[in-house]
């Protein structure tokens, strides 16, 4: 399997519900990715959870605590030295940056254009859309993903 693969999740994309269900769903054991994020990422999930999306308080706590408990190996410290070199989009340098300090090649983001690609070469790093992944897991596994799929579903 393609455990190994390791991938920042971007708050835009853990931020979206069932997009993220669907991915940490995926980076549960058995694996397909390693998933991702530093705490100023999951602050931000928070911020937009509460401000923008309208979540309770106690509800995006919840989401907190849920993802620290299942991905405790998942956090990200240590890159604020290299966020000057950085060039990027400046809110989402921290992005690039724990991206580069984890060596992880690949950012899953809906924001695109936050992440030029004369920003990520001299890291080697891409910037991808989530849906883009999801195709790529579904060549590599179809039937790992039409499982999670229906479970998804099932659940809702």
């Amino acid at each position: 399997m393609r455990a190994d693969y390791q991938v920042i999740i971007d708050s835009c994309v853990l931020v979206n519900y069932g997009v993220c269900d669907l991915l940490l769903r995926l980076a549960e054991r058995p694996r397909l990715f390693s998933p991702h994020w530093s705490e100023e990422i999951l602050s931000e999930v928070r911020r937009t959870q509460i401000h923008k999306l309208g979540w309770d308080e106690a509800l995006a706590d919840s989401f907190q605590r849920e993802v620290r408990l299942n991905f405790p190996e998942a956090i990200v410290t240590g890159y604020e030295s290299i966020l000057p070199a950085m060039t990027n989009d400046p809110g989402d340098r921290h992005v690039l940056a724990a991206a580069v300090k984890e060596g992880c090649p690949l950012i899953l983001t809906f924001n695109l254009r936050h992440f030029p690609t004369g920003s990520m070469a001299p890291w080697k790093i891409v910037a991808q859309h989530p849906q883009d992944y999801l195709i790529v897991l579904y060549e590599m596994e179809p039937k790992r993903i039409a499982a999670c799929l229906g479970s998804s579903l099932i659940r809702s």
